[in-house]
């Protein structure tokens, strides 16, 4: 009997112990619905990053500086490259050496002795992946392969990419061709920015003309990231880029995505599968598209707007003065939109004087008419191209009864009056009848000193007195 009291004192003394404790929380599991909740552990590749393209902020980040095998990402530069320092209309060759490539190597495929566009050759490398159209490019562009590995290296390093290595054009594995997903985000960022890569990487398909070999073929791609039909692989608001998969490497892709305005540029290395590398991909860029929006000038200004203050109003204004000032385009060079965070959008709905420049064009005092023009605000976009807005009066307000005359409104009463002779101001007076007086009067005085003068008097002579006392 006393053991099970003593048993039921433990549990109780439990129970009071475990209620003491504070409460641990628990994650929900991710899932599409809950995006913006996206933790490393649910990605899972062993390294990843996810940037804004515009800016290069990175957003979400998973073991991004380690050193991985890019695999055929590395084709994402020897791409950019051809597009930079070759004519694309060039007609080449397909060599030899270009067609020495490993047997199980990806290829478009091309023949020794092929001719071809330039151009095409690039479409179809990063289309179909083909290693022997990355060493056609790189002979093309390099004179041979080694030189063009030296091209590769030192761009890199011209875009900061310091832990990033290649040993050849295409990605085929090789101990020394490495890179990190911050590195290989950052060189596809900048080749973004070209419109001819990022036309090239949005294909999901390309017509290859016919030439000396072929006869005109259809290539489709293998990047099931951009192919409608291909289940929860594809992804409605992407736009490239390229994959990649090596035994060393697993399973890669570098990927784009546009929503709203807003670009996004990830980088998922070594996943485990292959459908693994894409739904990594898409859960990154459903989450960085809640974490940033594009938004134009007009729409934060309007989420809070400039009020002003207009002096001699009438007594019976409703507003007592109080003017809100809507805003209009006036003449724009190039786009009014950024790209934000809600946290950033917060800040400049209440300080977009930070980003743009207001002039006032007239006093604020009424009357005031609606639609009338108070001033201008000018942005200035990150390429320097201004756009110019009107800030535009909302509603009239009419001025006070029997108060003081404005110097403007002095001087148009003025200047409308009919009468032809000069008003008789302190002005008037001054200027017509005093200073004139004041004249003639100094000119008097001047004359009547001139012909007026007294007659000089004459000097009296002092009569001689004795030198001394004595005298005859």
């Amino acid at each position: 009997m006393a053991g099970r009291r003593r048993l039921r004192a433990a549990v109780c003394l439990l129970l009071l112990f475990s209620l003491a404790l504070p409460a641990v929380p628990v994650r929900a599991e991710y899932a599409p619905s809950n995006s913006s909740q996206l933790e490393p552990e649910d990605l899972t590749c062993r390294s990843a990053i996810l940037v804004e393209a515009e800016t290069g902020e990175v957003i979400f980040e998973k073991n991004a500086d380690a050193l991985i095998y890019p695999a055929s990402t590395t084709k994402i530069m020897t791409t950019y490259l051809g597009l930079m320092l070759n004519d694309p209309d060039r007609m080449v060759t397909v060599s030899a050496s270009a067609m020495d490539i490993p047997s199980d190597s990806s290829t478009i495929p091309l023949s020794i002795g092929e001719q071809v566009r330039f151009e095409d050759v690039l479409y179809t490398t990063m289309l179909r992946s083909g290693n022997e159209g990355a060493n056609v490019i790189a002979e093309t562009v390099g004179g041979n392969i080694m030189n063009f590995v030296n091209l590769m290296n030192n761009a890199a390093q011209s875009f900061g990419c310091i832990s990033t290595h290649f040993a050849n054009p295409h990605g085929y594995h090789d101990e020394n061709h490495y890179s990190t997903a911050r590195e290989m985000c950052t060189i596809a960022r900048i080749a973004m920015e070209n419109e001819t890569f990022r036309d090239i990487v949005s294909r999901s398909a390309y017509i290859m003309p016919e030439d000396n070999i072929y006869s005109e073929r259809k290539l489709d791609t293998n990047n099931k990231f951009l192919i409608a039909n291909s289940g929860e692989t594809y992804y409605r608001y992407g736009i490239g880029i390229k994959t990649g998969n090596t035994a060393a490497a697993g399973y890669c892709y570098v990927g784009a995505a546009e929503k709203d305005g807003v670009t996004l540029i990830s980088c998922v290395f070594h996943s485990s599968s292959d459908a693994s590398r894409y739904t990594d991909t898409i859960k990154l860029m459903d989450y960085g598209f809640t974490q940033f929006q594009s938004v134009s000038i007009q729409d934060l200004y309007r989420s809070n707007p400039k009020v002003v203050d207009i002096s001699a109003y009438a007594l019976n204004d409703s507003g007592l003065g109080k003017l809100t000032l809507d805003l209009q385009v006036q003449s724009s060079e190039g786009s009014d939109t950024i790209i934000v965070s809600p946290t950033n959008r917060d800040y400049l709905t209440h300080h977009l004087s930070d980003i743009t420049i207001t002039e006032y064009t007239r006093e604020f005092s009424a009357p005031v008419t609606a639609g009338e023009v108070m001033g201008t605000m000018t942005y200035y976009n990150s390429q320097g191209e201004a756009t110019v807005y009107d800030l535009i009066a909302t509603r009239s307000i009419e001025r006070r009864e029997r108060i003081a005359p404005t110097l403007e409104e002095i001087a148009a009463y003025s200047a409308a009056d009919p009468n032809p002779f000069p008003r008789f101001t302190f002005e008037f007076a001054l200027l017509y009848i005093v200073l004139p007086l004041l004249g003639l009067f100094l000119l008097y005085r001047l004359l009547y000193r001139l012909f007026h003068r007294k007659p000089k008097k004459k000097k009296k002579l002092n009569s001689l007195e004795p030198q001394n006392r004595f005298y005859r």
